[in-house]
């Protein structure tokens, strides 16, 4: 860690040492210069200030102005009514006047857009974007920044899928999914890199856009057909010196978690469970009144394994410094952050080391723009983190399982002698997993820097410039820890032991880097801005390669060239014209490259004499867009599938006399020499609108992406033995709406706002091809992308259930059910589909089940009152659905598959109350098939977020010299409404909290924000 450290103080000392160079060479003078407006009407009254000065001059009737400066001071220019300027001192001249614009309709001082390789004015979007700035969101000690973006943004949803310290992992999905394939996450720049930003702290970041149509997002070629969620790091303002400091500290409690049956309950059901199999009991009568009576804890045991290894809370905290300014030579941004998450093990500390689950990342970040001159102007932005990951030896799955999947009964954690129990069937104890197993630490190091430079041409033609950007991106893991191993003793009674495993002592684990990688990326082209009279022109072209370097596999490679050009009429007609020609290396050499055109258009209609000095609308903004854009992650079965390729090492061959082996060489699946990427046609339609002066917002979209080329199986008969890689005949689309509502008012000293978005996508599959001579019913043609999960999968086709079997005669008149040996009642009865009055794999039909929802949504609102302030979010989705299966029948046959839920099974007492089957141990494959006996709604409103906080008034920071002082409270995941009818898990993560996975957290915090 302290190498890396070292690197990157390095580089930030460089970056300061440029800058400082140049903020030493000042001197005094009087700059004189001149305020005109875009007409070139000299502007009386303009205020002109030195950074961070409260006092200044203002320009006469001939716009002039005279101030005294220094050589390294910025100027400030602010009049009501236009954009405030920035400019350096030294460039001011009475020559080449300052131009203020006219602060219109979403074309203020902070009405910027960031675009590819761009800033616009909202005013000049003709794309669909989404944007939040920081300030908006919640400021929480989370690991990730993925869940404080949930539910903020229209056609962005977000599935949280795991909640371990450290990896608070979620799948993003913008707008819908027009594609079965894998390899559907969208495109993740941070500052026009690609680069991951779920790891960056919160307050490194200025603001998150989502692209969602072509227009904004042909530029990447066939990178982005997926989307793209768009990250701008904070920059320093020389209008200002800030420093800011952040603390929270908190506690994470488990939202739903596994509540296990107690020996009793489980011995009495695993006696029923081989009952109902024809079998003995296993457990004697002695044996169940030991357990109910817990008369020995040894010879009866009963372990609460939850209670005795997860805590009922475990600690978080997070720390974060800023400090930002400069002058008229240089910028600066810097940050510095500290994140510690506990995990909710206990029973780890031993002398030697902890096994307890722990997370801690330190951020840095210095962003740097220097002014050289005044035509050249480079930045210079380091960025870097180092995170420890700890867990214990045998890994979080292997410890969940454990924990959750043990009965009570199975050992005493300790026996008499204080060995580890344990027994025949059940050799992993949980206490000696986190005592007498070891541990292991990842340490992640991640370092980014980017160069960039923007060199003006003037000279050769106004208004040109030349841009280039290189970045350099390391991350390496190195890993470590303790190794040891343990055996467990099952009490035979007296003295006597039965031992299982191999006991070692402890060492230090082999220590390893791996996991290096490298990123470079270099981007260089021109930009060209114009205005003419009322026409307004602005061209920008880019050369882009990418390189991506691991030891553990070849260099991927990008490359393509992405042209713009935008044109705007007296602010009011806007229109982009988008062609980029992109290619990859996953494809032929001949067939690698492509062009990905779009054209957009937006009309400010309130401009017009129709609607202008209406006292209703204020501001009404079409626009629209057309695109092909692509997707070369097609999920092929290998890398460079258009190759045939051949495999050593299977099966072994005897030539001649011999007794020596020869291995022989496989074919890999025949290539596909055609393969190509995936086209998305994507088309969006909408509107931006204002009313009541502004306080209300409105805008809302219509959208539909068709994609083809989609990868399929390869029908062909297998003539040669040999099957062909997917080729491209596959096509799906979507389709829906999305809507963004804000409003705004403030009333004396009473402010308020409320805000919500809404989206809403329906899917569908158009071609595929399957199987043949499957039944129609079985096609997936025309149902929606996607399935309910399953464990690593997901599934489509279901059995129709008709409840649970009653008696023999209901199952004597039934068609016959094939899945199992013997149906019996209390077994869960099929309907026939296809009336051949047997129940088999030709009765599942394929449905439009899903857990990707239709529609999603969030919805909130902040008030204001004095010092006081309150703000909070809802999130919630429509039309998903999850299954119980893999938790009602969770277990092994060691387990008897008994759990919490096996005390609402059928038998002949609870037949009239029973939830779900009878239990059995042997024979269970009927009662386990995918069926919609399992499937609940997974539709779901979550308050997301809340806080309350306290600022201090104006006079006790005037005293204590400070400009903010903010103490809140605030939480995360706190209540949930869904439609599982009291089924106890999370709607968002079913598994979360049983069998192997980790509890879903709820996070309570207390927080101090401080500005100086």
């Amino acid at each position: 860690m302290m190498k890396f450290l070292t690197k990157y103080l390095l580089l930030s000392i460089l970056s300061l040492a440029i800058s400082s160079y140049a903020w030493g060479q000042t001197e005094q003078l009087t700059a004189k210069g001149k305020v005109v407006d875009q007409a070139g009407a000299p502007i009386a009254g303009v205020a002109v200030i030195v950074q961070e000065k409260t006092s200044g001059v203002s320009s006469n009737a001939e716009g002039k102005f005279s101030i005294q400066v220094n050589t390294n001071d910025r100027i400030v220019l602010k009049m009501n009514g236009y954009n405030t300027a920035y400019i350096p001192a030294y460039e001011l001249s009475e020559v080449k006047p300052v131009v203020l614009v006219k602060s219109l309709i979403e074309a203020g001082d902070d009405d910027n857009v960031y675009i590819p390789s761009g800033i616009r004015k909202k005013r000049e979007v003709t794309a669909t974007i989404a944007t939040v700035n920081t300030q908006e969101l919640p400021q929480i000690p989370l690991s990730t920044l993925n869940n404080v973006l949930t539910g903020r943004l229209s056609g962005l949803h977000i599935q949280q899928t795991g909640n371990r310290p450290g990896t608070d992992d979620a799948t993003f999905l913008i707008r819908g999914r027009s594609s079965y394939n894998s390899g559907q996450s969208p495109l993740v720049l941070v500052d026009g890199v690609a680069r991951d930003f779920v790891d960056m702290d919160l307050n490194e970041v200025e603001s998150i856009s989502v692209l969602k149509d072509a227009a904004s997002l042909s530029w990447y070629g066939m990178y982005a057909a997926n989307g793209v969620i768009y990250v701008t790091t904070k920059r320093g303002s020389a209008s200002a010196t800030k420093v800011t400091f952040d603390a929270q500290g908190g506690v994470q409690t488990p939202i739903t978690l596994i509540n296990p049956l107690n020996a009793y309950a489980h011995a009495y059901l695993y006696n029923e469970a081989r009952q109902n199999d024809g079998q003995a009991p296993q457990y004697t009568q002695n044996q169940l009144i030991g357990y109910y009576t817990k008369s020995d804890p040894y010879l009866y045991p009963d372990v609460d394994y939850p209670s005795e290894f997860l805590k009922k809370a475990s600690p978080v905290q997070r720390y974060v410094a800023t400090v930002s300014g400069g002058n008229a030579f240089a910028r600066y941004f810097t940050s510095v952050s500290f994140y510690d998450q506990d995990g909710l093990y206990k029973g780890g500390e031993t002398p030697n080391y902890n096994s307890n689950t722990n997370f801690r990342r330190y951020n840095f970040r210095t962003n740097l723009d220097i002014h050289i001159n005044k035509t050249l102007d480079v930045t210079l932005d380091v960025g870097g983190r180092v995170s420890n990951l700890r867990y214990p030896r045998d890994g979080n799955t292997s410890f969940l399982t454990a924990i959750f999947g043990t009965p009570a009964n199975a050992f005493p954690l300790l026996n008499p002698n204080g060995t580890y129990g344990g027994s025949s069937l059940f050799r992993t104890n949980p206490l000696a997993m986190l005592q007498a197993r070891g541990n292991v630490t990842d340490v992640y190091r991640t370092l980014l820097a980017t160069i960039t430079a923007r060199q003006k041409l003037d000279a050769v033609l106004p208004g040109l410039s030349l841009n280039v950007a290189y970045t350099y991106d390391m991350t390496g893991l190195y890993t470590y820890g303790f190794n040891q191993n343990y055996m467990v003793y099952e009490w035979q009674g007296g003295s006597s032991y039965q031992g299982y495993g191999t006991e070692t002592p402890l060492n230090y684990a082999s220590s390893a880097f791996s996991a290096n990688l490298r990123n470079n990326e270099f981007w260089g082209g021109l930009d060209y801005d114009k205005t003419v009279g009322e026409h307004g022109f602005k061209f920008s072209t880019r050369f882009q390669r990418a390189v991506s370097a691991s030891a553990t596999r070849l260099d991927d490679k990008r490359e393509g060239i992405s042209n713009r050009l935008s044109y705007s009429f007296r602010q009011r007609y806007f229109a982009d014209a988008i062609a980029t020609y992109s290619g990859s290396q996953n494809f032929r050499p001949g067939k690698r490259y492509g062009w990905f055109p779009a054209l957009a258009a937006g009309w400010i209609v309130t401009e017009e004499n129709l609607l202008k000095g209406n006292k209703i609308v204020d501001y009404l903004k079409f626009r629209g867009s057309y695109g092909i854009v692509g997707n070369e992650a097609i999920g092929a079965s290998r890398r460079f599938a258009f190759n045939d390729y051949f495999t050593r090492g299977g099966s072994q061959y005897f030539f001649g006399t011999g007794y020596s082996a020869v291995a022989n060489t496989d074919q890999l699946d025949l290539s596909n020499p055609n393969l190509t990427w995936e086209k998305a046609a994507k088309a969006s339609v909408g509107f931006d609108a204002q009313f009541l002066k502004q306080s209300l917002t409105l805008s809302a979209d219509i959208f539909r992406e068709k994609r083809t080329n989609l990868l399929t199986a390869d029908l062909a008969p297998s003539i040669i033995g040999q099957p062909l890689v997917n080729i491209n005949a596959g096509e799906a689309q979507y389709q829906g709406f999305e809507t963004n509502l804000n409003y705004n008012k403030t009333i004396n000293k009473f402010t308020f706002g409320v805000f919500g978005n809404y989206t809403y996508a329906k899917s569908e599959i158009l071609k595929l091809n399957e199987e043949a001579g499957i039944p129609s019913y079985q096609r997936q043609v025309g149902y929606p992308i996607g399935g309910v999960v399953n464990g690593s999968g997901t599934v489509r086709r279901f059995l129709i259930s008709e409840g649970l079997f009653q008696s023999e005669e209901e199952i004597a008149a039934a068609p016959v059910q094939r899945f199992s040996g013997n149906v019996k009642p209390g077994d869960i009865r099929y309907k026939d589909i296809n009336g051949d009055g047997v129940i088999d794999n030709l009765d599942f039909v394929s449905t439009n089940y899903s857990d990707i929802p239709t529609s999603y949504f969030g919805f909130g609102g902040s008030i204001k009152y004095k010092g006081f302030d309150v703000n909070f979010l809802f999130h919630g989705v429509s039309g998903r659905t999850v299954q119980i299966n893999t938790l009602v029948n969770a277990g092994t046959s060691n387990t008897g598959y008994i759990n919490q839920f096996s005390a609402y099974r059928w038998s002949q007492a609870t037949a009239d109350e029973a939830l779900y089957p009878r239990l059995t141990i042997t024979d269970r494959a009927n009662n386990t098939q995918n069926s919609d006996f399992w499937l609940r709604n997974g539709d779901f409103i979550r308050l997301k977020h809340i806080e309350l906080g306290y600022s201090l008034s104006a006079n006790t920071l005037k005293k204590l010299k400070i400009s903010q002082c903010r103490f809140y409270v605030t939480g995360f995941n706190l209540l949930t409404f869904d439609k599982l009818d009291g089924f106890p898990i999370d709607p968002e993560m079913p598994d979360a909290g049983y069998n192997s996975s980790y509890p879903a957290l709820a996070t309570f915090a207390l927080g101090l924000n401080l500005k100086f």
